[in-house]
């Protein structure tokens, strides 16, 4: 398996999100995204409970299903109310490669928490927040033992337009991300943390994150579906939006970022 979750490159990756997948046709949908490019698979595992989403998303059968589609490695972003080591445990039976906790719920558990999925299950781990979570919230999880740190831009589910993505990105976001990206540097961890931004990116906006810090995207609704509606895999579709993604974001990698993978002063 090609590793590419905590290895920063001069290249910011694609991190593909299935939550405008077409779970009928996924394990196509899938192969053909891994065919194009992208450098993981990114899950949101909801538990029903959390943010009160009322339906469970991501459950441990589309991690299974996705396990056998695909060589790339897996996130699991748990959306979860203080996640159990049990549940740690399963996902890494499914073979999930990171395991991302919500800032908001783990609450004291963080740490222990992480450990466990390090040392015991052998796995990456990552932390993340939605947006309006204080930056500070991320400083003590600047270690060298976290592979990646995620910050989710507001999202506003209960609206539904075709080919337009639920997320919104404000102009705050940048800075957010500057900030945090800075915080990486002076722990001295940027060629070793990822900082991905979840959420309301595309080929327009994804240079300006690139431009503050950003080292991975997360992608959706650009890779998987347009005005037309969800792709279709084997038109060909899939293979251009990630290609047309990979083209913005290495032009403006090579701008912004140097050969080791550093943002350029």
């Amino acid at each position: 398996m090609d590793e590419k979750i905590g290895k920063v490159t001069q290249n910011a990756k694609i991190a593909a999100g299935l939550f405008w997948a077409d779970y009928s046709v996924l394990g196509a949908q899938v192969q053909e995204l891994e065919a194009a490019g992208v450098d993981w698979f990114h899950v949101e595992v909801r538990d029903g409970k959390y943010m009160d989403f009322g339906m469970p998303r991501g459950g441990f059968d589309i991690l299974e299903a996705l396990r056998k589609s695909t060589s790339l490695e897996i996130e699991a972003q748990l959306q979860m109310v203080r996640p159990s080591f049990d549940v740690f445990r399963q996902l890494a039976d499914l073979g999930v490669n990171l395991i991302s906790l919500p800032v908001e719920t783990m609450g004291e558990m963080m740490i222990q928490a992480i450990t466990y999925i390090k040392d015991e299950l052998g796995l990456k781990a990552g932390v993340w927040a939605w947006q309006g979570t204080p930056i500070v919230a991320f400083e003590q999880y600047i270690l060298p033992y976290i592979d990646i740190i995620e910050y989710e831009s507001r999202a506003h589910f209960w609206v539904k337009e075709a080919g337009k993505s639920p997320h919104d990105t404000d102009a705050i976001m940048y800075d957010n991300i500057r900030r945090m990206h800075d915080m990486i540097v002076n722990a001295g961890l940027e060629s070793s943390m990822d900082l991905m931004v979840d959420g309301g990116l595309n080929i327009g906006n994804v240079g300006g994150y690139i431009q503050q810090g950003m080292t991975v995207g997360e992608f959706s609704s650009p890779l998987l579906k347009g005005p037309g509606g969800k792709f279709v895999p084997g038109t060909g579709q899939i293979t251009a939006a990630v290609q047309r993604l990979r083209a913005v974001m290495q032009e403006a990698s090579r701008q912004y970022r140097d050969v080791q993978g550093l943002l350029r002063a």
